[in-house]
């Protein structure tokens, strides 16, 4: 019979007759493992029992969850960290469990089966051997750069003596995990293999002898950059380049993945150990770390909350599309491969119809040819998309999704349509990103379920999705669809009815000024790189022809309509579109888009229209501080007016909508970084220089006499 040594421990090990023994990773109360400080002396038990018992030949590693290995560490133990030194404890900790599995002399083997990432991953890695199963839930990653920090337990050391220095610093740098495929492939795992027998192959695994690795194959050229010391030192010097370049300095992270690396491999695995844990501790502590991991903290959260507390949602079983445009199509496509619901798309045309379909059909194409996803799987996909140019098979959809141009009286009359096709039960949801739900709603007999939920183009990509409550708007139509908008991969945040919403109405008087800004002679690369140098991701300038100039100023007049001149656009925008320039999509914009780098250069003749020589006389930091206070200004506005919920929907709602620099925790986290009182003072020295759209939000003013903070 078997030996099994049971505790309340997360560790639980079961010694077969065969000889391998079973270490199962179980976190009690958790959906996912994550590794936890105080594991530490249980697994050092587990290990000490390994030693102890002759019996064992093998060990296989497997997970007691049912879809995930071990998701990382449990990174919130961080924050009971009062300095590096606290932090470095933990990680040499971490380094020497992990040195003391890979020293053991018996086969140590992981059966991976869902997620192994960051201290999941390195865990599998001081394992001997790895076998993971071919489902798509498996997944291979060391993702702790998104979280401002690196992999403290061995990963920077381990991961590129077994797949080679580039293959796992693009692994590091980016944080992107790897399928199982792609895992065998670049030699993560040695064996991929059905999950229902994965057990089978890890115990077989674990009864042969360790394995000696031989030398990884490579070209001529990795050969040279990874095994000659002229070769790494100009790879290392490349990638520190390259990495710059994406992070503007604004990121620590990455150049520390880059040196622990370097060290180890240059220096040999101790020494790159020590490097690991003192990079690591140092990180833990940077101001961009802690706003990152509170993104990560924000979100999680969110994922628990419905739509209103205690309101269960409704039934999501099919859901309907108006208009096949790149909006519909990209909602179409998330609904049928992100939430996996069939998704009925209407337009007025066939064509629109196809082209809905071909944009889903494109998409997963690309992932078939990339190896991503097997053919079959596609198929399956692309059979719950269905159309029409009727409301035939719309009678089912528990949520009706409007994706039309922006026309009041065109929306009008999809409601009366919805409500007169589909069911009593049908919510409609609008993707307007400025008319008021309100009026959209005006002429609804049902107007408790008409809803307004905005997506961020292109949809497959952008991670947010506002949905916005009108006055009337029930309970349970709200907590609906923002189900249905989680299902789609969203982080949907739940807004108060108005003029562009949230994100746009926050990004409207920084892309104004920026067009101020332009009209009094700045030239446009400077600009953009003022604000991208700040932390954003485009320029405004550069975001307004990727947006569409046509689209992007659409929303002023009805801005302007509820909140006055404030909102008041630069004479620039009506001269550009005059001249029929919509940016990207019509390949005339404020950027050129002929020649060898189109997009990548200004279009000069836009000086010429707006009658302005482009001289620089202005800092970068004043540029960004002038768009960026009117963003942090109008955001605390629609806090004040019940628009957003909290601060940290503000602070999800600008990182995830309009690119926020992440690092910086979103406008209220940043504004407590910077105290009240001198947001305040700022405002007031612009105020004296360009009028009263600088005028400090009255919720401003109290906070800085009262020194309060967001958070």
């Amino acid at each position: 019979m078997p030996e099994a040594s049971q505790t309340n421990s997360a560790f639980t090990l079961d010694v077969q007759d065969n000889g391998v023994a079973i270490l199962t990773i179980d976190v009690p109360g958790e959906s996912m493992n994550t590794l936890k400080m105080e594991f530490a002396e249980q697994i050092s038990v587990m290990l000490d029992e390994i030693e102890s018992n002759s019996k064992i030949k093998g060990v296989v590693v497997v997970s007691g969850k049912e879809n995930s290995f071990i998701a990382g560490a449990d990174i919130s133990m961080l924050a009971s960290c009062e300095t590096a030194h606290d932090v470095e404890v933990i990680a040499t900790g971490g380094q020497q469990i992990f040195q003391r599995i890979e020293n053991m002399r018996v086969h140590f083997v992981a059966a991976i089966h869902g997620p192994a990432l960051g201290g999941g991953l390195e865990l599998a890695l001081a394992c001997h051997s790895r076998v993971c199963s071919d489902d798509k839930k498996t997944q291979l990653g060391l993702p702790e750069v998104q979280l401002g920090l690196l992999p403290g337990s061995g990963g920077t050391q381990r991961l590129p003596r077994l797949i080679g220095i580039q293959q796992a610093m693009k692994m590091m740098l980016t944080g992107a995990p790897v399928r199982a495929k792609q895992g065998l492939k670049y030699g993560i795992v040695d064996d991929m293999v059905p999950r229902s027998i994965l057990m089978d192959v890890a115990t077989e695994m674990a009864l042969k002898s360790k394995p000696s690795r031989k030398p990884l194959k490579m070209n001529l050229t990795s050969q040279f950059l990874e095994k000659t010391p002229v070769g790494r030192n100009t790879l290392f010097k490349q990638a520190r380049k390259q990495t710059l370049s994406k992070t503007k300095g604004n990121y620590p992270a990455p150049e520390l993945i880059i040196d622990c690396i370097e060290t180890g491999i240059n220096k040999g695995i101790d020494a790159g150990m020590s490097v690991e844990a003192k990079n690591f501790a140092y990180l833990v502590m940077t101001p961009e770390s802690e706003q990152l991991r509170n993104i990560f903290f924000a979100t999680t959260e969110m994922k628990k909350e419905t739509g209103v507390s205690g309101v269960e949602p409704g039934q999501l079983k099919k859901v309907g599309i108006l208009g096949g445009g790149l909006m519909g199509g990209g909602i179409a496509f998330v609904t049928a491969t992100k939430a996996g619901l069939p998704a009925r798309i209407k337009d007025i045309r066939s064509e629109g119809v196809a082209n809905a379909m071909k944009y889903s059909f494109d998409l997963l194409n690309k992932k078939v040819k990339r190896r991503f996803m097997r053919k079959s799987e596609m198929q399956q996909q692309m059979s719950l998309l269905t159309g029409s140019v009727d409301y035939s098979g719309f009678k089912d959809t528990d949520v009706v999704i409007e994706a039309v141009f922006e026309d009041l009286a065109l929306k009008q009359a999809m409601v009366k349509d919805v409500e007169e096709n589909c069911n009593e039960n049908t919510i409609f949801a609008s993707n307007t990103s400025s008319i008021p739900i309100g009026q959209i709603a005006e002429k609804a007999a049902r107007p408790e379920q008409v809803i307004g939920l905005h997506y961020f183009s292109p949809v497959d990509k952008m991670p947010l999705a506002e949905v916005i409550a009108h006055d009337n708007t029930s309970d349970k139509t709200i907590s609906t669809t923002v189900e249905l908008a989680r299902k789609q991969g969203k982080t949907p945040i739940v807004v108060k009815d108005g003029a562009g919403f949230y994100v746009n109405r926050i990004l409207a008087p920084y892309m104004n000024e920026a067009a101020n800004i332009l009209l009094a002679g700045e030239p446009i690369e400077h600009i953009d790189k003022s604000l991208v140098k700040f932390g954003f991701p485009v320029g405004p300038v550069k975001l307004l022809d990727e947006v569409g100039i046509d689209v992007g100023t659409k929303i002023i007049p009805i801005l302007m309509a509820q909140f006055g001149d404030r909102f008041k656009s630069a004479d620039a925008f009506d001269k550009v579109l005059a001249d029929d320039r919509k940016g990207k999509k019509n390949k005339r914009g404020f950027y050129d888009y002929s020649g060898k780098k189109p997009g990548k250069e200004v279009d000069e003749s836009v000086y010429e229209l707006l009658g302005i020589k482009p001289e620089q006389s202005m800092s970068g930091a004043e540029i960004s501080e002038r768009c960026v206070m009117l963003m942090l200004n109008e955001a605390v506005m629609c806090l004040q007016e019940g628009v957003i919920r909290n601060p940290r929907d503000g602070d999800i709602g600008a990182i995830f909508g309009i690119g926020f620099p992440p690092f910086l925790g979103g406008p209220f986290h940043y504004m407590d970084k910077l105290g009240a009182k001198l947001v305040v003072e700022r405002l007031q020295y612009y105020k004296t220089k360009f009028g009263d759209k600088y005028t400090p939000a009255t919720k401003l003013v109290e906070m800085a006499e009262s020194e309060d903070t967001f958070y």
